[in-house]
């Protein structure tokens, strides 16, 4: 993301009166669907949310049933969208940044918009821009003078401190920190209590393990774990018990630290 990039479809631009598709059955979809819940629960101007369904190219039975126990029809996969009106925006749910990179790119297709999706206690500071598709769940707290890119995940109880600027497709996971003046490269995963140190860079498609204290930059493509963080290898992170989701198949992926 570009500084040029920096601009924010919420809430001006996007009112809760649009029906939403959510795309991803799994772990990460199902979590989006209830922050829409509370969303609906507290509408803003009486307006609210109407969710058609889930949609999914790669569905397990078991998250399709779970979908169906929360009242919400399964819809199909992701060619269900062809045809629906510009007004209907999509809901991305895939957990991992680069996993959503490629799913993004499938639905460029359909051309329909991407729905940002806000907890009631998440928290965005004075000042702070981000592009469409951000997701941030209860407890994130974003401060001030922050840019974040499309379709970035912000998970329970992370915080983005001032002056930060995230890419495309970055995940925080629950619990980790990113300091002030950081810089984060498209499709970058912090994992789960993780830190990243102040204005430190963390290039394209990096992973921070969970648990991991960032003290230095990371290159790109790079993988690194403990405090201080230092890299290992893409081979013997990929070795460790870490499940690498596509849409339905399981999704609540970190790396250990």
């Amino acid at each position: 993301m570009t500084e040029s990039d920096r601009r924010s479809p919420w809430p001006r631009e996007q009112r809760l009166t649009t029906d939403v598709v959510i795309v991803g059955v799994g772990g990460m979809g199902r979590e989006i669907y209830g922050v829409i819940r509370l969303l609906n629960a507290r509408p803003v101007d009486g307006t609210s949310w109407r969710v058609l369904g889930f949609v999914d190219d790669h569905p397990t039975e078991p998250n399709v049933e779970l979908v169906r126990r929360l009242g919400v029809p399964f819809l199909g996969p992701t060619r269900w969208l062809a045809g629906q009106p510009s007004t209907t925006r999509v809901a991305l749910g895939v957990g991992h940044p680069q996993l959503r990179r490629e799913t993004d790119q499938v639905l460029a297709r359909y051309g329909l918009p991407a729905a940002t999706v806000v907890h009631p206690a998440a928290e965005i500071g004075p000042d702070c821009v981000f592009q469409e598709g951000l997701f941030a769940a209860g407890g994130a707290r974003v401060t001030t003078n922050v840019a974040l890119g499309r379709h970035v995940h912000l998970n329970q109880n992370c915080t983005v401190g001032h002056d930060a600027v995230l890419g495309d497709h970055v995940s925080v996971n629950p619990l980790a920190a990113i300091s002030g003046y950081c810089r984060l490269g498209d499709g970058v995963m912090v994992g789960t209590t993780a830190a990243v140190l102040p204005r430190l860079t963390v290039g394209r498609d990096a992973i921070v393990g969970a648990g991991a204290c960032v003290t230095r930059d990371v290159p790109a493509g790079t993988v690194v774990t403990g405090v201080p963080a230092r890299p290992v290898s893409r081979s013997a992170a990929d070795a460790r018990p870490v499940v690498m989701p596509a849409h339905g198949r399981e999704d609540e992926v970190d790396h250990p630290a």
